[in-house]
């Protein structure tokens, strides 16, 4: 099935004083439930972790970039089977739950699955059921060896822009995308809120394989807040760079994961917050990325 994005509505347009009936395109945005089961073969546990606005489209690889981020699942092989389940449902005629079960060997610590039962489109951080489910996060220092030019970070956001396909219609898209130390693109995600559009790229990547990406730099379209960092950290991602502002916390962990933070990063600026060392503005040699992350 293909998941709607896009929906038409009648609108009324003002120019001025004057008025006109008109069409406008929206981006959908539709609650996605996720569904765990976990446990030995004998005790099987079935249970609702969270329920998230979202844009349909890519809801697999959402759910695997949420639970890797969230430390649930370590390797694509934890997962046993990731479906949609349950009719079709509301006026878009979409199926929104999505069952994931994981491998009976795998452990789950109920404490991580501690969050709020509704998470909106623009916050996933804000959906957790206490702050001590937030000292369970993975926490990972970054190597170094990852170096980028100042020029390729410039170019950034008008190649996100691009790629863009649905907020080329609409407008009412976040993108997070991947894209290696000389600023070619290698994959993109969209979505209505940009924490979904970062599992759902971060989600590809896990179920391919590729993690950690410690030679890749993620770009997103909107400011970073702490759960943005948190996320690109735990794929192993050395520098993450947005076209708006960073919050004080995600400051804060960049510092203390050794991540290159880069905000503002539009109309040939941008500001570093953390590990500047991964930025160069010459046209030297740079080192080559190691192969795995340090655990701390």
């Amino acid at each position: 099935m293909v998941e709607q994005r896009v929906v038409e509505v009648a609108v009324q347009r003002m120019n001025g004083s004057a008025g006109s009936q008109g069409r406008d395109l929206l981006a959908v945005e539709e609650p996605l439930e996720l569904r765990l089961g976990y446990g030995t073969a004998e005790e099987r546990r079935s249970r609702s972790i969270t329920v998230t606005m979202r844009t349909p489209g890519s809801d697999i690889e959402l759910a695997a970039g949420f639970l890797f981020a969230e430390g649930l699942v370590h390797c694509p092989g934890d997962i046993e089977i990731i479906q949609h389940c349950g009719p079709p449902a509301g006026p878009l005629r979409l199926r929104n739950v999505l069952r994931v079960e994981l491998q009976s060997a795998v452990e789950v610590n109920s404490t991580r699955l501690e969050r709020n039962f509704l998470s909106t489109s623009s916050c996933g951080i804000c959906g957790k059921a206490s702050l001590k489910a937030l000292s369970l996060l993975p926490h990972t220092r970054l190597p170094d060896g990852f170096v980028v030019s100042a020029s390729s970070i410039h170019h950034l956001p008008e190649k996100l822009r691009e790629a863009q396909t649905v907020f080329d219609r609409t407008g009412g898209l976040h993108a997070a995308a991947l894209f290696d130390r000389d600023g070619r693109l290698h994959d993109l995600r969209e979505d209505i809120g940009r924490h979904n559009a970062v599992d759902k790229l971060i989600g590809r990547q896990f179920l391919d394989g590729l993690v950690p990406l410690s030679d890749r730099l993620i770009c997103v379209s909107g400011r970073a807040g702490y759960e943005l960092v948190q996320k690109a950290i735990a794929a192993g991602i050395p520098i993450l760079a947005a076209v708006g502002a960073p919050s004080s916390l995600a400051v804060d962990l960049a510092r203390d994961a050794n991540m290159t933070l880069l905000g503002f990063v539009r109309d040939s600026r941008f500001n570093i917050y953390s590990a500047q060392h991964r930025i160069h503005h010459g046209t030297g040699d740079r080192r080559k990325s190691p192969p795995c992350l340090e655990a701390v």
